[in-house]
């Protein structure tokens, strides 16, 4: 089945077929490092992550994943003011803490992440195509600013598929020196109460980049004027990317072939926002529950439907976890850690579902459904099958970044692979010892031992193959 995509400029499933065959270009709007990330902020990260392992791992591209780092822009000099340090240093911390948060949940590293900073040339050189080509203007009040003219580019508004006579002004620049309160800042002139290190010069004074060109002008960069995807949360469709396409193609450029939207998590029916204060924090939510279950919930929707976030539906995410845990853990006893060798076919049923847009719900129920069969098999005696279905599991687990057995979860979790070995052998030791109590109609000492297991985390099963052990992380952990 050939890959299909929701492409958000078409509104419709179109084929994927990239620009270069084998290979896949995404761009992706990285976070504005105004402040520690939150779990509705990262989102678009775990979900871009999902679509480039399915690119990889389902068919073989070759792709280069561009995530931004827009390290510049009004409120980061606004909160940097307030906090009294350089919006630089603020700039950074927030910048290395969201590194943190999405190495902890697995997303793996861009294979570039350009910083706003360390573009500017390339941004002012765009800038001077569009004034050269009368799609761009300097504000005639000596202020240093540069605009947009979207009267001039008559297709302004085909991403949103809005008219221009129904759009709000734009809200990213002083309206004086504007020939129409919809046009957008290009370059914004330095004001006096502004650092001199938050400028640059250019042709026109010295200034910084608004938040859209910079988006452009990296992509360009390190994609080229024409590239496979452009994706981030819904509401960058309006006016961020919007303003992207009208200024590329304006410049001559062919940009994005595809546009995908993520959707928010929200709280309450509204969109999460900093107003919640630090408990949702990447930071904070990780130290409360597993990553690995954080990072299931976080996939577990697909990508443009909205996921609501109430309490305990992390610990939902993690009860699935452990399910999908502990089938890997008996059916592959003594393997601590395994990532797929290519060696185990994808299942249909999954592929398809990917297939279909990335169909994360319909994968997970493959998922889920493999793993029943494989601990049936088990049950039967059938151990070479349940091994057989356990690397699948593995397998499809790894394409969408929640396969238990990564070396990235037991490092995090167990603290190695020393450790799982460790918890296993004196496990097993207590089941052994409860067997030969049952065994000896020594009921008590039985079911002390259950307590004692429990009581440490440890959840039984008794099964017709013997009893099993997983996991039984309490509510908070």
């Amino acid at each position: 089945m050939t890959l299909r995509l929701f492409d958000s400029l078409s509104r419709e499933l179109r084929d994927f077929v990239p620009v270069v065959p084998g290979k896949a270009g995404i761009y992706i709007c990285g976070l504005t490092t105004q402040a520690p990330p939150h779990i509705g902020h990262v989102r678009f990260a775990v979900a871009f992550d999902v679509l480039r392992r399915w690119l990889e791992r389902g068919h073989g591209y070759d792709v280069t994943l561009i995530r931004n780092v827009t390290d510049i822009d009004d409120k980061i000099l606004t909160r940097s003011a307030d906090a009294g340090e350089p919006w630089f240093a603020l700039s950074y911390r927030n910048e290395t803490e969201t590194a943190d948060a999405l190495e902890s949940l697995g997303v793996l590293p861009p294979t570039y992440e350009p910083r706003a900073t360390g573009h500017v040339p390339e941004m002012v050189e765009l800038m001077q195509t569009l004034v050269d080509a009368g799609h761009a203007y300097p504000a005639d009040d000596g202020s240093g600013d540069v605009y947009f003219d979207v009267r001039s580019w008559p297709a302004y508004g085909e991403l949103t598929h809005q008219r221009v006579e129904d759009m709000a002004e734009a809200e990213d620049a002083d309206p004086r020196g504007k020939r129409d309160p919809r046009d957008f800042a290009l370059w914004k002139g330095r004001k006096a109460e502004e650092p001199l290190t938050a400028s640059w010069p250019t042709p026109y004074g010295r200034g910084r980049p608004g938040w859209h060109l910079e988006c452009s002008a990296m992509a360009r960069k390190y994609l080229g004027d024409a590239f496979d995807i452009h994706g981030g949360g819904v509401d960058l469709r309006f006016p961020h990317h919007e303003n992207e396409v009208a200024q590329s193609r304006a410049a001559g450029l062919g940009f994005a072939g595809y546009w995908l939207h993520n959707a928010w998590v929200t709280t309450g029916g509204e969109k999460m926002s900093k107003s919640l204060g630090n408990s949702l924090r990447v930071s904070e939510v990780v130290k409360a529950h597993r990553p690995l279950a954080v990072r299931y919930y976080l996939t577990a929707a697909h990508y443009r439907s909205t996921i609501e976030y109430h309490e305990g539906s992390i610990e939902e995410a993690g009860t699935a976890v452990e399910r999908v845990e502990g089938f890997l853990r008996r059916a592959l006893p003594g393997v601590e850690s395994l990532l797929p060798d290519g060696s185990a076919d994808l299942p249909a049923d999954f592929r398809e579902a990917m297939d279909d847009d990335l169909g994360v719900s319909d994968a997970l129920a493959a998922i889920h459904q493999a793993v029943r069969a494989g601990n049936t098999a088990l049950d039967d005696g059938d151990v070479e099958d349940a091994r057989t279905v356990a690397h699948q599991v593995v397998a499809m687990t790894d394409v969408l970044g929640v396969n238990p057995l990564d070396p990235v979860w037991m490092e995090d979790e167990t603290g190695g692979a020393d450790a799982a070995t460790a918890l296993d052998a004196l496990v097993k030791e207590r089941i052994t010892a409860r067997s030969a109590a049952r065994a000896a109609r020594d009921y008590d000492t039985a079911d002390a031992i259950r307590d004692e297991l429990a009581a440490a985390g440890i959840a039984l099963e008794d099964t017709a193959a013997g009893a099993r052990w997983t996991l039984a992380r309490p509510k908070g952990d």
